[in-house]
C-alpha cells in the first residue's frame, strides 16, 4: 500500500495553497531550506511566508542539508511538523530532535545495500527514513528492489527521480513516495495539472 505522497521542492504560494487545498492533499510537503545549490531553494524571509499559511491535514518538512546552528535557529519558531536531515550523523540527529522537539526525517542517498544499510544506525531517533538517490538537487534513482530486506516495522519513504506513472507499482509497498522533479514543467516550475495528476492518482493507490 502507498502510506502517502510527499511534494518536495515548493517554492511558491500558488502552488502551495493549491496542494494544501486540493481534495487530496498530500502528507507532506517540502521546502529545501538551506541547500543553495538546488533551483527549488527557498530563502528565509520567503520560507516564512510560505509556511505560515494555514497548512489543514499536511505536514510542512524543512528540508536541510548538513545544518548549521544559524539556519537551525533561524527556522525554529517556523511552522514546521519535521526537519528533513541530509548528511547528519545519528548523534547531532539526536541533539537537534530534542533540542528543537521536532520530529525527523533521515534521509540516505542510496547506491548500494551497504548505503541501505545504515538505516539501522538511525531508526531509533528518527520518525521516517528516506531513501533517495546520489543526486541530492538533481533527481537520480536507484533499485528499489535494495530495500527489500527492511522489515516492515522500519516507517519509510523513498524519493529519487520517481514519476508520476511510478505510482501504481508501489501499491504493495508500505513506502511513503517523494515526488519533486516529475511535477515540473520544462521551465523547473511546479505544473499543477501534473500535481493533480498524482493526488488523483495516489488516492486510488492508498489504503
Amino acid at each position: 500500500m502507498v502510506k502517502g505522497i510527499k511534494i518536495c521542492g515548493v517554492s511558491d504560494l500558488e502552488t502551495l495553497n493549491y496542494i494544501v487545498n486540493h481534495q487530496f492533499p498530500p502528507k507532506f510537503v517540502g521546502f529545501i531550506s538551506n541547500y543553495k545549490k538546488s533551483k527549488r531553494y527557498v530563502e528565509y524571509e520567503k520560507l516564512k511566508k510560505l509556511v505560515n499559511i494555514k497548512k489543514k491535514e499536511t505536514s510542512f518538512v524543512a528540508v536541510l542539508v548538513d545544518p548549521d546552528n544559524k539556519i537551525l535557529e533561524q527556522i525554529k519558531e517556523l511552522s514546521f511538523d519535521f526537519y528533513q536531515l541530509y548528511d547528519v550523523s545519528p548523534e547531532k540527529t539526536k541533539i537537534i530532535k530534542e533540542k528543537y522537539n521536532i520530529k525527523v526525517i533521515t534521509a540516505l542517498t542510496i547506491s548500494s545495500q551497504k548505503d541501505v544499510d545504515i538505516y539501522k544506525e538511525y531508526d531509533e531517533v528518527s520518525d521516517l527514513i528516506l531513501f533517495d538517490g546520489k543526486g541530492y538537487e538533481k533527481s537520480i534513482g536507484f533499485n528499489h528492489e535494495l530495500l527489500n530486506s527492511i522489515p516492515n516495522s522500519i516507517n519509510k519513504m523513498i524519493a529519487g527521480n520517481i514519476k508520476i506513472e511510478d505510482i501504481p507499482k508501489f501499491k504493495n509497498k508500505d513506502y511513503y513516495i517523494d515526488l519533486s522533479g516529475s511535477l515540473e514543467n520544462e521551465k523547473g516550475i511546479k505544473d499543477l495539472k501534473k500535481i493533480n495528476k498524482l493526488l488523483n492518482l495516489a488516492t486510488k493507490n492508498e489504503t
